[in-house]
């Protein structure tokens, strides 16, 4: 497992755009999926988007197509997703994930597949 440490969340205005930061530790990151989920007051944690070890193959929520787009730095072992035109739906605590096998395969959208979680950081988009 790697320890994850997500940034760069914050309260923005609809159809702005925000980029979060994920920074993991340890060296095995690099043969890693990453993952972006979310979490609503009251609601479950539900998968954003997802991107296998190489940043080749990305997978996303129908909700966010066209609008987020995940990517990653291996060198820098940090993992991105860049949002624009923000909307209020959006709001959300958003998670960064990781898991040892680095493809994408069935049940990438479930939380249960996904071995090691950051922290969450607060992103609120007002209208």
């Amino acid at each position: 497992q790697v320890q994850l440490a997500e940034s760069g969340g914050g309260m923005v205005q609809a159809g702005d755009s925000l980029t979060l930061s994920c920074v993991a530790s340890g060296r095995t990151f690099s043969s890693n999926a990453a993952a972006w989920f979310r979490q609503a007051p009251g609601k479950e944690r539900e998968f954003v988007a997802a991107i296998n070890w190489g940043g080749v193959v990305t997978h996303y929520t129908e909700s966010v197509k066209g609008r987020f787009t995940i990517s990653r730095d291996n060198a820098k072992s940090t993992v991105y997703l860049q949002m624009n035109s923000l909307k209020p739906e959006d709001a959300a605590a958003y998670y960064c994930a990781a898991k040892t096998d680095g493809t994408l395969g069935p049940g990438v959208t479930t939380t249960r597949i996904w071995n090691s979680w950051g922290q969450g950081t607060q992103v609120s988009v007002s209208s």
